[in-house]
């Protein structure tokens, strides 16, 4: 058939995840042409930010697509290939070893297939590196010259792809004790014109079980100029270092826990004290978390960093390969989460305060409209975190519309987030988010829900009012 992409021809079809039904998908192409060139908003993510400070060029298509993207590594790891074979826990790898990891992606393409990875991987090859042929063992030495001859080029060093992707803010993640140079030297170099954002991620240092929490307690103290010996020093540097990611442009703070129990205690200084000396008991540690993460809440309220949550996640679910390649490799699973009640402490004090944004993300779809959409549907200061991880996916991005829209409204939830570490995936998240959201819209105009109009208005707060109201960009 004429128009049609020859057999094994890369070519990603102008329609794709738009509805196949003729008048509605006429509707979402419009919707989706008002929205598809808007600048990209970030407030969510792991890209080193040292990344565009040094621009130094991406050494390998290796290192860019496969090695640091665990949502690729799981899934062939699942499928028989070794995460020492990917490069995972190497460090930079010789020519000859990155081009077999690239192989070994390649080989095993089918295993993509019907995934959000292969939506990204496929769009970035195609309308990023010019690649016309489909990923397979046959193909994968020419894809892999045709990316590594991109990136010898000045076009395609970070931050020339950081202004070609459209990128306006890239909201990073980062330790509470990190100096942020990175950001400082961003922010200084007149020849940057973009914006990239600080992320305050205190999570090891809330977790008192966790080895090593005693001795990073220590060290934010150092950093900050307080003693942490005690409970009041504890919270008065976590305030400081807050204080050093404003100055730095930082807007929000993110905290991911197994729950969001927020149940204050009544002595503090006594379980403070217990974890320093290492006789508080897991129940105790977990407890002393949960009281920390309400103030937390509090210092949000007075500092206004936006709070974000996304809890239920067994973080390193399988030890011995905790053990051998560190975390974030791929093996990290959801559990069932709860909100409603956890959460009431908090929102019994904060809840209502004007400077308090808190974002909740979630893993467990069974509580979008059962527990996220209500509570965004009352409390001012809640707004439901789009799908990420294991969520952003289509089917389960147009399931949360349904789900949310219903109790809470589109004004109540995020925007969308990419959450992701693969730099080059970055616009062809977002615009898959735009496409998606562009045909739900859509559906509603069809089954007159709403006017053209106004889907079209919502479309675009979507991509660029959402994100800037609610994560105060």
């Amino acid at each position: 058939m004429t128009g049609m992409p020859a057999p094994g021809a890369l070519a990603p079809h102008p329609d794709r995840l738009l509805p196949a039904e003729p008048g509605v998908r006429s509707i979402a192409r419009r919707l989706y042409d008002a929205v598809r060139d808007l600048p990209i908003l970030s407030p969510h993510g792991h890209v080193d930010p040292r990344t565009l400070a040094d621009d130094v060029p991406f050494s390998d298509p290796a290192a860019l697509f496969v090695t640091p993207d665990h949502y690729v590594t799981r899934l062939l790891h699942a499928n028989g290939v070794s995460l020492s074979d990917l490069g995972v826990g190497h460090g930079p790898l010789p020519e000859a070893e990155a081009r077999a990891v690239w192989r070994r992606l390649c080989e095993h393409w089918p295993v993509f297939a019907g995934t959000p990875s292969r939506y990204w991987l496929e769009s970035a090859l195609a309308e990023v590196f010019d690649v016309t042929v489909r990923p397979s063992a046959a193909t994968a030495d020419d894809v892999y010259d045709r990316v590594a001859e991109r990136l010898t080029k000045d076009a395609y060093r970070p931050r020339a792809l950081f202004e070609r992707f459209g990128i306006e803010v890239l909201a990073t993640t980062d330790d509470p004790c990190d100096d942020l140079a990175a950001h400082a030297g961003l922010a200084a170099d007149p020849s940057f014109p973009g914006r990239v954002v600080p992320t305050f991620r205190p999570d090891r240092y809330l977790e008192a079980a966790a080895p090593g929490w005693a001795d990073a307690v220590a060290r934010l103290g150092e950093v900050s100029g307080v003693d942490t010996g005690s409970y009041a020093g504890w919270v008065a540097a976590m305030e400081r270092r807050r204080e050093h990611f404003r100055a730095h442009g930082a807007t929000s703070a993110d905290h991911s826990h197994e729950d969001v129990g927020t149940e204050p205690l009544d002595d503090p200084e006594r379980g403070y004290r217990a974890a320093l000396a290492g006789t508080a008991t897991r129940a105790e540690c977990v407890a002393l978390r949960r009281h920390m993460l309400l103030e937390m809440a509090r210092m949000s309220c007075d500092d206004g960093l936006v709070m974000t949550l996304h809890p239920g996640v067994r973080r390193n679910h399988h030890s011995p390969t905790a053990e051998r390649f560190g975390p974030d490799t791929g093996h990290d699973i959801p559990l069932r989460t709860e909100f409603t009640d956890p959460l009431r402490p908090l929102l019994e004090r904060f809840g209502t305060h004007p400077a308090l944004h808190l974002v909740l993300f979630t893993l467990d779809e069974t509580v979008f409209s059962r527990e996220l959409g209500p509570l965004a549907g009352f409390y001012p200061s809640v707004y439901v975190g789009a799908p990420w991880w294991f969520l952003d996916a289509p089917e389960a991005v147009r399931r949360f519309r349904r789900a949310v829209t219903e109790s809470a409204g589109f004004r109540r939830t995020s925007g969308f987030i990419d959450d992701t570490r693969a730099f080059c995936s970055i616009p062809a998240r977002h615009d898959m988010s735009r496409r998606l959201d562009s045909g739900s819209l859509a559906q509603l105009v069809a089954e007159h829900v709403l006017d053209e109009d106004e889907a079209l208005e919502t479309a675009v707060d979507l991509v660029a009012g959402r994100p800037r109201e609610v994560f105060k960009l």
